[in-house]
Order: C-alpha cells, then structure tokens, then sequence
C-alpha cells in the first residue's frame, strides 16, 4: 500500500515487532502499511465512527490482513485492554483530543512501551502532557507535504530504559522547546527551520495589520503575536538566522 509523506513519516516512528493500536484509524492506512511489509506482527485499528471503521474493514480485507489486524469500535482508548499492546498511535487528531484520549485512557497505557503522536494542532499542550505525566520524548520529526507542516514525537516511559538514557543531562522543557520541539530545536532540523521563517512571515503580518488598532481585544491579540515572535526569534537564533 501507498499511502502519504505523512503517514509514512509516523509509521516509520513504530517500533519494528510490536503490537500496535492505531486509535481513529480512520481507513486503516498505517495498520495495513506496516502488517504488510512485516514490520508489526498484529495491529488493532479502532475508530468512535462505524463508517471509517467500515471503510478500514474492506481496505484491511483487500489486502488479505483479516488475520493481523483486528478493528475495534471504540471512543479512544475505551475499548482497549490493559497490557493489550506496545505501541499506541494517535495520528491526524487535534490536541486537545488527543491529551483527552490520553487522559482519559491512563490506565489501559499500563504495558505499553511508546507512544506515537501526531498532532494537528496545540502540539505544546500534547509536549506538556507527556513530560507531566512520566513519558520521555526520545524521537521527534517533521515534514512538509502540499505546504502544511507535521510534526510528530515517539515517547517511551521515563522509567524504561531508553527513558532514562534521554532522561540524562535534560530538565524541563523550555516554553520554545514545548512550543517547538527538543528534538528538533537540538538537531537544527532542518523544516523546522523552514516553518520557524513562514511563521515569522505569518506573525509579522498579524502584528503589521493590528497597527492602529486599539481596544482590550487588539492589544491581547498584539501580546500573544508579540510572545509569538520572540520565540521564533530565539528558535531562529539557534539557526544563526535571528
């Protein structure tokens, strides 16, 4: 199976030989994409809505992986069992939802070794969670397809012991790490780079239109682009491009 830069890049991020949960599978895509190629010996693809679910079955279906993959109606984690599985995937929600999941799922996370995360939006709440609640990010990448920009984390426990290995030397996140990523600021990676000088494009343009303008409305609006801005800059500097 084919399936997009994205979803590659997040199913590169499963550990080779384990057992997956993809939660809101959607089509199943990634489940398919690794039980094909013999990276994970058996998935479970769980959806809240029947229709995708539906969609997952068949798709699973034509590619005779009846037998590998199990599909699960289920409202995040609901529906999963506790030391059930290694890896849990939550790819393509919004980050509320996916801290929600998370939360509200604590205690079916008891076995699993990483997490894979890919949030659309508020990836700071999600960065904030994860180092409040004893996992480590170890992995983190991002890619730019058709224009948009998708960053993605791997997490272990912090007790494990790859946990404690990147435990080692680092403290709490800072809030340009949480805004923007360990990893990424400490690798210079490089689409990191390229989304910190779109958004610095974008917020100056915000700041430039909201001239002028007064009110309690516009002045909040000026702060939060304003706190904005100097962590790009910061994020920049480690670039040698502020």
């Amino acid at each position: 199976m084919q399936i997009s830069k994205r979803l590659e890049a997040v199913a590169d991020m499963v550990t080779s030989g384990s057992i997956l949960a993809d939660i809101g599978t959607d089509h199943a895509y990634i489940p398919i994409y690794l039980a094909e190629r013999g990276i994970i010996p058996r998935a479970i693809a769980m959806d809240v809505n029947r229709g995708p679910l539906e969609k997952a079955r068949e798709h699973i279906a034509r590619f005779a992986l009846e037998e590998k993959i199990e599909t699960r109606l289920s409202d995040g984690l609901d529906a999963l069992d506790c030391k059930e599985v290694e890896s849990i995937l939550i790819a393509g929600m919004g980050g509320p939802l996916t801290v929600r999941i998370l939360r509200d799922g604590e205690s079916k996370l008891t076995g699993c070794r990483e997490l894979i995360l890919q949030p659309q939006s508020d990836i700071k709440m999600v960065r904030a969670y994860i180092e409040d609640t004893g996992w480590k990010i170890v992995r983190e990448e991002m890619i730019c397809e058709e224009g948009k920009y998708y960053p993605m984390m791997r997490a272990v426990p912090s007790g494990s012991e790859e946990g404690q290995q990147a435990v080692k030397g680092n403290g709490r996140m800072s809030p340009m790490e949480l805004r923007f990523g360990p990893l990424l600021l400490k690798e210079r990676y490089p689409v990191l780079k390229d989304y910190l000088l779109r958004e610095k494009r974008l917020n100056g343009r915000i700041l430039d239109s909201l001239e002028g303008q007064e009110g309690e409305a516009a002045s909040a609006r000026r702060r939060e682009v304003e706190a904005e801005l100097e962590l790009i800059e910061q994020a920049l500097g480690l670039y040698g491009e502020a």
